[in-house]
């Protein structure tokens, strides 16, 4: 079935002057314009394209992939408003339109805004900065762990709201945040927690038990590298922990009670030491 805003594989039906048709099935012949015809096009030949309505209306194929799609979230750049609307650069000759019913806030020329892209009833693509208009549709099934991705939408009291998997809100809480982000950043999360009201807990890391206790190796290898000493704690800066492992402040922190319980370590306010058992076995 053909989807408005969307990749579609058609198969190419006739070729034309300025250009070819492409079968759009029940929706007729499309056109790929030969500007963005690849080569060696043959008819027959399927292949892949987005499909918009061209600055006529008119419903028109495409090879360029813009950077949006429907149903998708995006942080794009305002070029221009206008008596209809603001109108962002989506990656293709026809700008896309942000409805002045659609902005949470006026959009202003040259500030970048994250954007919710969706097929409206009048049959056009435009797109929403209301985000809670379109999130949180569908029940958040997911599970402890899994691994999603999410685009950071703003910072808050409690940490970074962002969008998980194109659909619904969660937290990064600030004491799981180990890195600057940005509105509009892209990244992988983990599913910590999907509370009653379906909002979702985030973190960066997959840090589980199993992962703490393969960071302790690392964390005693530095230990000997540095002549037994690290001045690195359970208090020390999530920036600081992560430059030096790669991992959440909370990873560390699990490594180290592992590694204390097991009385390799000796923690101190400034630092860690190896015990002097640990320091003549290696």
């Amino acid at each position: 079935m053909l989807a408005l805003g969307k990749i579609n594989r058609l198969s190419v039906k006739k070729q034309v002057k300025f250009g070819y048709y492409l079968d759009g099935l029940s929706w007729g012949e499309i056109l790929l314009p030969n500007n963005v015809v690849p080569a060696g096009l043959e008819v027959g030949q399927e292949l892949d394209v987005f499909l918009y309505l061209d600055s006529e209306d008119q419903l028109i194929a495409t090879t360029e992939r813009p950077k949006i799609r429907v149903g998708e979230v995006a942080y794009l750049p305002v070029v221009a408003v206008t008596k209809v609307g603001a109108f962002v650069d989506w990656g293709l000759k026809k700008d896309l339109l942000v409805p002045f019913s659609e902005q949470q806030i006026p959009l202003k020329e040259g500030q970048k805004y994250l954007l919710y892209c969706y097929v409206d009833v009048s049959n056009r693509i435009v797109a929403s900065t209301k985000l809670d208009r379109h999130l949180h549709k569908t029940p958040a099934k997911y599970n402890i762990g899994d691994r999603v991705d999410i685009i950071i939408s703003e910072k808050t009291d409690l940490g970074y709201k962002a969008v998980v998997n194109l659909t619904h809100w969660g937290v990064l809480y600030q004491n799981e945040v180990f890195k600057p982000l940005q509105q509009g950043d892209k990244m992988s999360a983990y599913i910590v927690k999907v509370r009653e009201d379906d909002k979702i807990d985030l973190r960066l890391t997959s840090a589980t038990f199993n992962q703490a206790k393969q960071l302790t190796d690392k964390i005693i290898h530095r230990l000997h590298q540095n002549n037994g000493k690290l001045a690195l704690t359970d208090k020390s800066s999530p920036e600081l922990i992560y430059e030096a492992f790669g991992v959440s402040k909370k990873a560390y922190k699990q490594a180290l009670g592992l590694l204390y319980k097991a009385k390799k370590i000796v923690i101190f306010e400034h630092g860690i030491i190896l015990t002097p058992t640990d320091t003549k076995d290696n």
